[in-house]
Order: C-alpha cells, then sequence, then structure tokens
C-alpha cells in the first residue's frame, strides 16, 4: 500500500477477470475503501492495523471485486450508485446512493453516466481527489496520458458515448481536487485536474 497523499492509500492487484492489473484505494482517516481487490493475504492485516475500514464505495457496479471478503472481516457497508443496483444480489448488502448524496468518509457522489447509468464520480473534499470508474483510464507507462477504453466496450456508438463523458467531466471540472484516482491506471498524483482538463478538451 502506497501513500500518495496523507491518508490516502492506493495499490495494484491482478484482477482475474479481465487479465489486467486494476487499482484501489483506501481513505484511513474515513475507513473507506474505493473498488477494493486485494493484493494479497496481508492486506486484512494491514487495515486491520491501519483503521479498520468501515466502509466500501464503489464507483461502478462491476467493481464490487474483494468486497464480500470485506463484509466478513471488518462488517463494512457497501455503497453503490441506484442504477446499478439490479446488479447485485441482497447477500451482497450493497445499499444505494443517489448522485449528490454524502457518503461515509465525507465522500460526495457525482453522476458520470454515459458508459453505464451507474457510472459515478467520487469527490474526496479531505484529500483533495476525485475518484473515476471506467470513464478515463490510463494504460501502460505511470506517465501515459489519460485515455478512453477501447471502442469494443463502449457499445454501438463509441463517439457519442465519448462525447458523453467528456461533458460529464467537464462538468466536474468546477470542483477542486489534486489528484484523480483511477480504478484502471495508476492514480494522477499532484495535477489531476490539469490532466482531465486537458483529456476532455483533447
Amino acid at each position: 500500500m502506497k501513500e500518495i497523499a496523507p491518508g490516502l492509500f492506493h495499490w495494484t492487484a491482478f484482477h482475474e477477470g479481465i487479465r489486467s492489473q486494476v487499482s484501489s484505494y483506501y481513505l484511513r482517516d474515513g475507513g473507506v475503501l474505493i473498488d477494493p481487490l486485494l493484493p494479497d493475504d496481508d492486506a486484512l492485516g494491514w487495515l486491520s492495523e491501519n483503521g479498520p475500514p468501515h466502509a466500501v464505495l464503489l464507483t461502478n457496479r462491476h467493481h464490487y471485486r474483494h468486497t464480500s471478503r470485506l463484509i466478513e472481516a471488518f462488517d463494512v457497508s457497501v455503497h453503490a450508485s441506484r442504477p446499478g443496483m439490479h446488479e447485485f444480489s441482497d447477500e451482497q448488502r450493497v445499499q444505494p446512493f443517489d448522485f449528490g448524496d454524502g457518503l461515509p468518509g465525507g465522500v460526495i457522489a457525482h453522476e458520470v453516466g454515459a458508459i453505464c447509468p451507474d457510472e459515478s464520480a467520487l469527490e474526496i473534499p479531505s484529500v483533495r481527489a476525485l475518484a473515476c470508474a471506467d470513464g478515463v483510464v490510463r494504460w501502460a507507462a505511470p506517465d501515459a496520458p489519460l485515455a478512453f477504453v477501447a471502442d469494443f466496450l463502449l457499445g454501438d456508438d463509441p463517439e457519442g458515448v465519448k462525447s458523453g463523458l467528456r461533458q460529464a467531466y467537464q462538468r466536474l471540472l468546477d470542483l477542486e481536487f489534486d489528484h484523480l484516482l483511477l480504478a484502471h491506471g495508476l492514480p494522477v498524483v499532484g495535477e489531476g485536474q490539469e490532466q482531465l482538463a486537458a483529456f476532455v478538451e483533447g
């Protein structure tokens, strides 16, 4: 676990389903995990020593990942956007949030949509960060530019989806944040707002 801002931790783990590394985050002061995929068995011990966590926040319905293990270990609450609730069973214990809601850890939920109805961005004012789901990614090198996922993952109208995502991120640029937390790719630390603005304009 790497501390990328005071009390904000990032790590990567291999996702068997998509055969790729993905990113997860932990806000220690709020006891909040975002899109958690545990890197190894030692992670539960680390979380216990640095918390323990109280809540899991999902940026979209596809990022449940290892949440069941965290429910078992820490009895965390789980929160996801209301339009994606059809994906979850009662056993998964997911509570719906609406866009604009305040969430555990002082996090605020914002709508992105376009790529799927439940695509969300999570504003974390306490550490000046914005967590995004699948609408913007960063592949390859740590300093690679922000990008869209491949067109075949964007449905029948990829250009329309890209336009909708750009409009959504343009609205989110009205927020104030330094760090951009990506579910797919390494986070942008310190220049998140500037890089998201350049992505929108591109």
